[in-house]
């Protein structure tokens, strides 16, 4: 049986931009959840203080629960070799994180889709950056996921791997044991994909999932693939919905990862809408890996 978490998607500013909310808060409530853990995030406020590392494993620990997964996003497409090594620096601290944290998964990104960038040169930079941090991972005992991802939100261009052809261009390019996939079903229709098609090109990769459900406010896949490109943060058609209500075919993705053995954590993004938007979320996936596991 899979294992799940949560991601606290609805207090990203209060956690890492004005300090309204405390992580110790977030712990507390998000262990009034069915879940097993919890995933992190590198840019929590308080996470810039190393003492805190052990104070928050300890409060997650004391309720039973986890913190299996890291959520950060190097940016490994910079051209400039300072810079890009910088981001490597970023990274490998990241995985000491996760490590102190006793987590399980770090993940990784490719990096900006930046115009000046040829596919094979953001390739070639992306892979180097990742393959860098692979030895510190391995000696840590750390799993390194890359995501299919759309854009992080403070990012001016999309992510390099997001269309499905450069990201299994990429996967397939690092074999390595501590390195896996992170599937995001919803960042797929943000390329004008099928979330499917690419679940089956990846799924005997796929080591972790983001549970997540879009809907779009207005126009359609296409007008926002037309606005993506050099607006920092998310497009304002694009909304997270509750699971099970938006356009993934849950039915479909479980049936596949069990076909294939999956047996990870899943990690939900939901909640924009209300603390009782993501209990829904967590009772319905949870039922849906009742049914499949």
């Amino acid at each position: 049986m899979p294992k799940l978490a949560v991601f606290p998607k609805a207090y990203m500013q209060a956690l890492c931009k004005d300090g309204s909310m405390k992580v110790s808060e977030w712990i507390a409530l998000a262990n009034t959840l069915d879940i097993d853990g919890i995933e992190w995030y590198a840019g929590f406020l308080e996470m810039a203080d190393e003492k805190n590392w052990p104070v928050f494993r300890k409060q997650v620990e004391e309720h039973g629960k986890t913190i299996p997964m890291m959520c950060c996003s190097p940016d490994f497409t910079i051209p400039d070799e300072i810079l890009h090594q910088k981001e490597i620096e970023k990274q490998k601290n990241w995985i000491r994180m996760t490590h102190a944290l006793g987590g399980q998964y770090c993940r990784v990104l490719s990096g900006q889709r930046r115009p000046e960038l040829s596919i094979e040169e953001g390739l070639e930079l992306a892979a180097k950056g990742i393959e860098a941090c692979l030895p510190l991972a391995s000696e840590l005992g750390i799993t390194l996921i890359i995501e299919n991802h759309y854009k992080d939100d403070f990012w001016t261009y999309p992510e390099f791997a997001q269309k499905m052809n450069v990201f299994c261009q990429l996967v397939d390019r690092i074999q390595h044991p501590n390195f896996g996939v992170n599937y995001d079903p919803s960042n797929t229709f943000l390329a004008g994909e099928d979330p499917l098609e690419l679940l089956y090109r990846v799924s005997d990769r796929v080591v972790t999932m983001h549970a997540s459900d879009r809907y779009l406010l207005s126009g359609t896949i296409e007008d926002l693939r037309n606005e993506e490109s050099g607006v920092e943060g998310y497009a304002k058609r694009l909304s997270h919905g509750e699971i099970g209500q938006g356009l993934n075919d849950y039915d479909a993705i479980f049936k596949e990862l069990k076909r294939v053995g999956f047996n990870g954590w899943i990690s939900i993004e939901d909640g924009v809408d209300g603390f009782d938007q993501l209990e829904r979320s967590v009772a319905f996936v949870r039922k849906k890996m009742g049914e499949y596991w």
